[in-house]
């Protein structure tokens, strides 16, 4: 292939919210085409007569690679690949790239933010003083809710790459004890397996991939041996903890708090057990932890690069 080109990017809005710089992309080809979003229904018609496509959550199956035969690259603006048929697109000589490492300071500050609203019981104060709680005081200050601190605290980490290193660095620096565990089926030495794990630790933090052996890897009999009043926090996958499990934890006062940036079905519908109303001490962001303009835009750097290293023979980022 041979510049110029064309790309389309088939979501746009998923990563630029009209605050990027996307020349970075957009000048690589002699046209560059982007929609909002795509529905399943026009995906085929969007994609075809474009040779690089650009998508973050719109599925590209064999029949879509089929009928688009001038396709030759498909540049992922994330890190999961579950959206595109790898062994399709590879049985098409069609390349496939994602994005790495992009969030890791967004996330990692994201998850330090959830343990220190969490501990602090920030909620809690900031609802207080809008009911007028502390306006009624008889003191100079309000102390209705324990605040803990992190210092002296042990941490577990639970998936240990880029983004768990970030996390562990973070929370020394708040005089925190890191532990890191050991996934299942990934047993090291030196880090204690699971359920040994969650007996020593005042916090866990969870960065790991949703696998077939990490799905529910928190559940009900997990979040019984965490000791009483121990937080959990979820910046990984949503699939990795049992959510109706974690609600009766909650409600029973077990656990302190838990924070959670994921779900495991998003955007959450009607019936997800971590969104009633009467669950104590329980945080939920929008998967939003990644998404601050600085990530972003590494993102949109890391899509030219990717580009530009296929168009001079050569992989990066290449996942199939």
């Amino acid at each position: 292939m041979q510049t110029p080109f064309s790309i389309v990017f088939l979501d746009q809005s998923t990563l630029d919210q009209g605050d990027l710089d996307m020349r970075p992309l957009t000048e690589l080809g002699v046209r560059y085409q982007s929609h909002a979003v795509t529905s399943p229904e026009r995906c085929i018609e969007r994609m075809q007569g474009y040779e690089v496509v650009v998508t973050n959550k719109v599925l590209i199956d064999a029949q879509a690679m089929d009928a688009c035969p001038e396709l030759k690259l498909i540049l992922l603006s994330a890190t999961g690949t579950n959206n595109v048929d790898l062994p399709a697109a590879r049985a098409r000589g069609i390349v496939v790239c994602n994005c790495q490492g992009y969030g890791t300071p967004a996330v990692a500050q994201h998850t330090l933010m959830l343990m220190l609203v969490l501990i602090t019981r920030f909620e809690s104060y900031r609802q207080a003083v809008r009911d007028g709680a502390w306006q009624r005081s008889t003191q100079f200050c309000l102390l209705d809710y324990p605040i803990g601190e992190l210092s002296g605290r042990t941490l577990g980490i639970l998936g240990y790459g880029e983004l768990g290193q970030a996390v562990g660095r973070l929370a020394e620096a708040f005089g925190m004890h890191v532990v890191v565990g050991a996934l299942p089926g990934r047993e090291r030495a030196g880090r204690p397996e699971l359920h040994a794990l969650l007996e020593q630790v005042d916090v866990l933090s969870l960065h790991c991939p949703l696998t077939e052996k990490t799905r529910n890897l928190i559940g009900a009999d997990e979040l019984a041996r965490m000791r009483p009043g121990s937080l959990l926090i979820n910046a990984g996958r949503g699939g990795l903890v049992d959510e109706q499990a974690l609600a009766v934890s909650l409600r029973d006062d077990h656990l302190g708090g838990a924070a959670c940036d994921v779900l495991t079905t998003e955007p959450p519908r009607e019936g997800n057990p971590l969104l009633a109303a009467d669950i104590p001490n329980l945080l939920i962001t929008p998967h939003s932890a990644w998404g601050s303009r600085e990530a972003r835009q590494r993102i949109v750097g890391q899509l030219a690069d990717n580009l530009q290293a296929f168009v001079h023979g050569k992989e990066l980022r290449r996942v199939n």
